[in-house]
C-alpha cells in the first residue's frame, strides 16, 4: 500500500479487520486514510482522487463498517460507469464483507437477467450496478429502493462522459428519502458539478493528491508523419519496448484494425471495444491481466474499469478529445505509488494543438521525432547484445565442446557474425520514416512564412462586402508567445476555415480585436473547444458605431434546493 500510516484501523469492527489481515493488507492509502478520518460519514461527501488511488475500499469500509448486512431490502446502491468497474466493486466487497454474511447483487449488463432477479428476491442488502441495468431492474419492479440509506457514485465523471446523466438523475429521483450521496471522481467538470448541485445537501468535500496528480507518471511525445501513424506507432512500440502496455485509439473500428496490424507486425496483441461479447472480453482481459498478452488496444470507454495490476506505459495515438481524456487515459498507468510512462503519439499539426493544451496544466513532456528504422535496428542490436551477457545463459558443456570445435576450424570474428545475423534475422526494425517526417516540417515552415505578418495587426480580406464582416475580442492564453502570424494560424486550425476568412487582427495585451467572415463566425459558434484547446478564451463581440449598446443586467443569485430535504445547496 501507499501510505504507511495505520492509527484508523483500529476504529473498524472486529470482522473487516480479520478480513483485511487475511488479506494481507497492512496499510491505508492516502485516500482510504482521509475518508476514514472525516469526522461525519453520515453526511454527503464528495471526494475527488486519481484513478487507482484505492477508491473502492474508501467507501466500502466506512459503509460496511456499521450496521448489519445480511439479507434484507437494499441498504447501498453502488453505481458504476461499467461491468467490470462494478464486478471489480463486488468482488472488493465480498472479500471485505465476508465475515459480516453480506447479502450482495450486481446488476450489470450483458449478464443473466434471471439470476441477477433472484439475488434481488433473496433479499440484498448491498447493489452495485451499471446506471442502465440499475434503472432497467426499477422500471420492471425487481428493484426495491424503499428502504435505501445511502448511494455511492463511483467514477462520477465517467458515468456522465458515457451519457449516464438521465438515468443517474431517474435513479436517485426514485429514493429520495436516502440519507446520503457520496460523490467518487477523478476529475469535477461542470456537467458534475450541477449534477452534485442538484442531488447533494451540503456535501464534505475531500480532495487527494491533486498536487501530485502526474508526480509518478513520466510523459513523452513523438512526431510522426502525417499519413504515417500506424507505422509510427510501430517504430515506437519496438523503440520503447513495454512489457505491459494500454493503446488507447478513437473507435471501435481503429481499435480492431490496429491490433490485426500490430499482430501482424509480430507484436502480441489484443483489442477491446464495445461490441466484443462479455466472453470475449473476459478472456481478453484474463489474458493481458495474466501476462500472456503484452499490447492491449482500446477505446476509452472500453477501458474504464480495468482491474489490471500494474500497466507499464500507456500509447495515445493521435491527439486527445481533451484534457480530461488524456488526464484519464494517463492514469491508467503510475497508479498505486508505480512508476509509469504515458507515450502520445501526434503528427506535426496535432504536435503543436498539443503543446497548447499543455500550457494550461502542470504536465513536462519530453518531444521526440518518431525512431527511424536505423535507430530502432541498433536499439534492438543492443537488446540482443545485452540478453546474450546477462547472467543465467552459462552454456552447458556439450555447447562449449561445439564452440571449441568451430573456433578451430573458423575465424572467430566471422563465426561471431554470422550467429548474430542467425539470432537477429527475425527481428524486426520498422519502417523508414524520419525523411518523410522532416519534408513535411519543411513545407509546414514554408506555408507559414508565407502566411505570416511581421507587425501587430494584419491587412488581409476576403472578396466578400466588408458590412458582413463582424469584429470579435478574443482572450488570449498569457503563457503563449503570441503573434500576428500565429494568432491567424491557430484560429484558422480551431475555426477550420481558410486564412482568407480571418483579417484586421489586432494584438491589444491578453486579447486580440479580429474581423471574421460569416463563414468563421458560424463556426465561431460550435467551436469554442476547438478555441480554448489552440489557447484562446473570453469572445465577445466589439461594438462599433453602428452597434448599439446593450444595457447591462445585473446578475441575481439564486437558490438551488435539493430535491431529497429542499435544503439550500452548497455550490461548487
Amino acid at each position: 500500500m501507499i501510505n504507511a500510516k495505520t492509527q484508523y484501523f483500529d476504529v473498524l469492527r472486529e470482522e473487516l479487520r480479520a478480513a483485511m489481515k487475511e488479506k494481507g493488507f497492512v496499510a491505508f492509502t492516502p485516500v482510504q486514510e482521509q475518508v476514514m478520518a472525516m469526522d461525519d460519514h453520515d453526511r454527503d461527501m464528495i471526494v475527488r482522487s486519481k484513478t487507482g488511488s484505492g477508491k473502492t475500499l474508501a467507501f466500502l469500509l466506512p459503509l460496511l463498517n456499521e450496521g448489519t448486512w445480511s439479507n434484507g431490502t437494499p441498504k447501498v446502491l453502488i453505481l458504476s460507469p461499467t461491468r467490470e468497474l462494478a464486478q471489480q466493486t463486488a468482488k472488493e466487497a465480498r472479500w471485505v464483507g465476508r465475515r459480516l454474511d453480506l447479502a450482495l447483487a450486481v446488476l450489470v449488463g450483458g449478464m443473466d437477467m434471471a439470476t441477477q432477479i433472484r439475488d434481488l428476491k433473496c433479499g440484498a442488502s448491498m447493489v452495485i450496478g451499471t446506471p442502465g441495468r440499475v434503472l432497467d431492474h426499477l422500471r420492471r419492479g425487481k428493484l426495491d429502493l424503499s428502504g435505501l440509506e445511502t448511494i455511492v457514485l463511483d467514477e462520477g465523471d465517467q458515468m456522465l462522459d458515457m451519457g449516464f446523466r438521465e438515468e443517474l438523475e431517474s435513479i436517485m429521483d426514485s429514493a429520495p428519502q436516502v440519507e446520503r450521496i457520496w460523490l467518487f471522481s477523478a476529475t469535477m467538470p461542470e456537467e458534475i458539478k450541477a449534477l452534485a448541485r442538484k442531488y447533494l445537501k451540503d456535501p464534505q468535500i475531500l480532495s487527494v493528491g491533486e498536487e501530485g496528480r502526474h508526480s509518478d507518471i513520466s510523459h513523452k511525445v513523438y512526431r510522426v508523419p502525417r499519413d504515417k501513424r500506424i507505422e509510427g506507432l510501430i517504430n515506437t512500440l519496438l523503440w520503447e519496448n513495454p512489457s505491459k502496455a494500454l493503446v488507447f485509439c478513437r473507435t471501435k473500428a481503429e481499435t480492431a484494425d490496429i491490433a490485426a496490424r500490430l499482430s501482424k507486425e509480430g507484436f502480441n496483441t489484443r483489442c477491446l471495444h464495445g461490441d466484443m461479447s462479455q466472453r470475449d472480453r473476459n478472456l481478453t482481459l484474463k489474458l493481458f491481466r495474466e501476462g500472456l498478452v503484452n499490447l492491449l488496444v482500446a477505446t476509452n470507454v472500453a477501458a474504464r474499469g480495468l482491474d489490471i495490476p500494474y500497466i507499464e506505459k500507456v500509447f495515445q495515438l493521435g491527439l486527445p478529445d481533451d484534457l480530461e481524456t488524456f488526464t484519464h487515459r494517463s492514469g491508467r498507468t503510475g497508479r498505486a505509488g508505480e512508476k509509469g510512462e504515458n507515450v502520445v503519439i501526434l503528427n506535426l499539426k496535432e504536435a503543436e494543438r498539443f503543446k497548447v493544451m499543455l500550457q494550461r496544466t502542470k504536465v513536462k513532456a519530453e518531444w521526440l521525432d518518431v525512431p527511424d528504422k536505423s535507430e530502432i535496428l541498433v536499439m534492438s542490436r543492443y537488446r540482443k547484445q545485452l540478453d546474450l551477457m546477462e547472467e543465467g545463459h552459462s552454456p552447458t558443456e556439450d555447447f562449449l565442446e561445439w564452440a571449441e570445435e568451430l573456433l578451430k576450424e573458423t575465424d572467430p570474428t566471422l563465426l561471431v557474425a554470422k550467429l548474430l545475423m542467425e539470432v537477429a534475422k527475425d527481428t524486426p526494425c520498422g519502417y523508414e520514416l524520419r525523411n518523410e517526417l522532416n519534408t513535411e516540417r519543411n513545407n509546414l515552415k514554408k506555408v507559414r512564412k508565407g502566411a505570416s505578418f511581421d507587425g501587430k495587426s494584419s491587412n488581409a480580406h476576403w472578396n466578400k462586402s466588408k458590412a458582413t464582416a463582424k469584429m470579435v475580442k478574443i482572450g488570449l492564453n498569457p503563457s503563449v508567445d503570441w503573434n500576428v502570424g500565429k494568432i491567424l494560424g491557430c484560429l484558422c486550425n480551431a475555426l477550420g476555415v481558410r486564412s482568407s476568412e480571418v483579417a484586421g487582427i489586432k494584438i491589444r495585451g491578453q486579447s486580440v480585436h479580429v474581423e471574421l467572415s460569416p463563414l468563421a463566425i458560424k463556426n465561431l459558434r460550435k467551436r469554442e473547444l476547438d478555441l480554448a484547446r489552440w489557447g484562446f478564451s473570453k469572445i465577445n463581440p466589439v461594438e462599433d458605431s453602428h452597434t448599439a449598446k446593450a444595457p447591462k443586467k445585473r446578475g441575481s443569485g439564486r437558490t438551488v434546493k435539493s430535491s431529497r430535504t429542499g435544503s439550500k445547496k452548497k455550490t461548487f
